[in-house]
């Protein structure tokens, strides 16, 4: 124990006299000269933040029409106290070097940097929109730039791969986990932002349908996020042979935790293979009605009329019978079911129905509205009406609403009545009605006498 104290202690000597703090009194006193300096820089930044920020603040909201360099601009604002302290940390530095030695601003140089490094780790991580991945990066970056300028990443680097263990012929120490976590998450962040950049080229190519270009834009996403993968373990010295086996095991077990993922990811692509959904297109899945909004790799979001998102799987998709209203055509038949009394003519009823459907904005006219009749019924000619519209995505119900009103409207113009449920009473002989001016006297209830029983006989 006391060999690992004299070397702790023999590491903090060391770091201090290079820092320039040492046990001398004049070493000391530099150091809180330093220190002073620092505090009152803060305090100084603290004041121009207050001071400056409203200004500052106004000026980005007069900004139109960019949001990616609002959204820069709203991260830096909020740092701006950070910013103003690297600002006189630096200004510092410069003047204490023009005054006194080089070694008697070496406190405040360290904290200039520490300053700066953080502020632009912390900006940049910001940009990057998974807020863990984010998070994770910012920490780890921050980490080696504070161990850099206090000049412990030699030892730390020293310290961390000191010690380990042996797994599959890879030795697992803290450095190479440190090292696997930063390089994989640079490479998969670059793939993410390389891949996104692809899928929104891809989805302005006129060449390409909705269901290919959901597909390609997965296909290349995922293969990017592999080669990410393949070279960051690459890079940091994982020979991936050597977990081939492990690899697999985990696979295996995997897969049967896992089948409704992987039936709906490869239903998935079966969909956008075969053409059958597309997003836009407008279906009914059971009680389901409604747009789809995005092809994901598990689901489908379908958009209802009401606003509701509904997240199907895939794999429902496949097995269910599922209603596509814009497949092969967008037109879309809607009938409506109505009745008039006989006194109306039919050939009028007819023209009258066809020609009121017509001027709908949403009735197309080719094909045109017709109307037919159905039945001959006990107290009215009932006719159906037909008519096609192109956007069922707008909805069903409120075109059916709509006409139905205009037909009521055209109707009663015309003064052709509607008819209701009734029934016609005939009498075969006459019917003799009396009609009494006083009311009937209820009848007095009398209460019967009890009758006496005959004396029994005697013999």
């Amino acid at each position: 124990m006391s060999d690992i104290a004299a070397d702790v202690s023999g590491f903090v000597s060391n770091w201090l006299n290079q820092i320039g703090i040492t046990s001398t009194y004049i070493g000391l006193q530099w150091a809180l000269i330093q220190l002073s300096i620092i505090v009152t820089a803060f305090a100084g930044a603290l004041i121009l933040n207050r001071w400056l920020l409203p200004g500052l603040e106004t000026y980005v909201r007069d900004i139109k029409g960019q949001p990616q360099l609002l959204r820069v601009l709203a991260v830096v604002l909020r740092r701006m106290r950070w910013i103003f302290l690297a600002i006189l940390l630096w200004v510092a530095v410069e003047v204490m070097q023009e005054v006194t030695w080089i070694s008697r601003s070496y406190l405040i140089g360290i904290a200039a940097k520490l300053c700066t490094a953080w502020v632009i780790i912390s900006i940049a991580s910001r940009l990057i929109r998974n807020r863990f991945m984010a998070k994770t990066i910012e920490l780890l970056a921050w980490s080696v730039a504070a161990l850099s300028i206090l000049n412990l990443l030699p030892e730390t680097i020293s310290a961390l791969d000191s010690f380990g263990i042996e797994m599959q012929g890879i030795r697992l120490t803290p450095l190479l986990v440190i090292k696997s976590i930063l390089t994989v998450s640079a490479m998969v962040w670059l793939a993410m932002l390389i891949g996104r950049f692809a899928d929104n080229r891809i989805k302005t190519s006129e060449d390409l349908n909705p269901s290919l270009q959901v597909l390609m834009g997965k296909l290349i996403k995922a293969a990017l996020m592999i080669a990410a993968v393949v070279a960051a373990s690459s890079f940091v010295g994982i020979d991936l042979t050597a977990l081939a086996v492990f690899s697999g095991a985990i696979g295996l077990g995997i897969g049967f935790g896992l089948q409704k993922v992987v039936s709906n990811l490869i239903s998935g692509i079966i969909l956008l293979v075969d053409k059958s959904i597309k997003p836009g297109d407008v279906i009914s899945v059971g009680d389901t009605y409604g747009k789809i909004n995005e092809l994901a790799a598990r689901y489908a979001s379908v958009i209802s009329r009401d606003g509701r998102e509904y997240l199907i799987p895939n794999e429902d998709l496949i097995t269910s019978q599922v209603v596509n209203w814009s497949y092969s055509s967008d037109l879309v038949r809607i009938d409506l079911d109505f009745g008039v009394t006989y006194e109306a003519s039919p050939h009028q009823v007819r023209d009258l129905a066809k020609a009121v459907a017509a001027t709908h904005k949403r009735v197309q006219a080719v094909p045109p509205p017709v109307c037919h009749i159905t039945e001959f019924a006990d107290s009215s000619i009932n006719y159906k009406l037909r008519f096609w519209i192109r956007d069922p995505g707008q909805g069903t119900v409120n075109v059916r609403g709509d006409v139905f009103l205009l037909l009521w409207d055209g109707l009663h113009e015309a003064g052709i009545d509607i008819p209701y449920p009734h029934r016609d009473i005939a009498m075969r002989g006459p019917v003799k009605v009396e009609l009494s001016s006083q009311p009937a006297k209820p009848k007095r209830q009398t209460r019967a006498k009890p009758v006496k029983a005959d004396p029994p006989e005697r013999d």
